[in-house]
């Protein structure tokens, strides 16, 4: 029983010598040591279709109003964050404009808040909405140079990218990406852009 209690004793001490040096061996987070987070667009899905179309106000609905309507989609971005330092950091607010072909189609931003890990990786998935008459109207107001300089119909190019979407036929890019990540008092903003596929 003596032996028994020694041991104890012994292994008791051991993990709290353990634990002294794990303590003082974690960092404390400072403007000097906090490491950007590594942000990668692991893939983007394609969760709500309905197809391609676009009503005016000149076709009588079955019921309801007429009004300028365009076939809805969602899009949703996957991204892997990986904290590379010796403490957890906090995401708490995350945005990024999509481009299609290169052309600003929405803006968007995530509200959630996570803490990741030291050392581990997060998932983040943030949802898109777009529909024909909102992205028409982006190519028709500040996409319209681009499409004089290619050449190109505004119809064309929604149809294109609504009957192209689900096998993702263009590129999709994320771009002028931001986002903010904390740690003991500490605030970061760290940028991210990529393309898809």
């Amino acid at each position: 029983m003596q032996k028994r209690i020694n041991l104890l004793t012994v292994m008791s001490v051991m993990m709290m010598i353990a634990l002294l040096f794990g303590c003082a061996a974690l960092q404390k987070p400072s403007e000097s040591n906090l490491k950007d987070p590594v942000i990668s667009l692991s893939h983007v899905e394609v969760p709500y279709y309905t197809g391609y179309y676009y009503l005016s106000n000149k076709v009588k609905p079955t019921k309801g109003n007429a009004g300028n309507y365009g076939a809805p989609m969602m899009m949703a971005f996957i991204y892997e964050i990986n904290n590379p330092n010796a403490y957890p950091v906090m995401l708490d607010g995350f945005t990024f404009s999509v481009l299609f072909d290169d052309f600003e189609v929405n803006t968007v931003s995530s509200p959630e808040a996570m803490w990741i890990p030291a050392g581990k990786t997060n998932a983040l998935r943030v949802p898109a909405i777009f529909d024909t008459r909102q992205t028409l109207l982006t190519l028709l107001l500040p996409g319209a140079m681009k499409l004089k300089e290619k050449k190109v119909s505004p119809w064309a190019v929604l149809e294109k990218w609504w009957t192209g979407a689900p096998d993702f036929s263009f590129p999709v890019t994320a771009t002028g990406g931001a986002a903010v990540f904390s740690a003991g008092g500490v605030t970061r903003v760290v940028p991210f852009e990529a393309t898809f596929p």
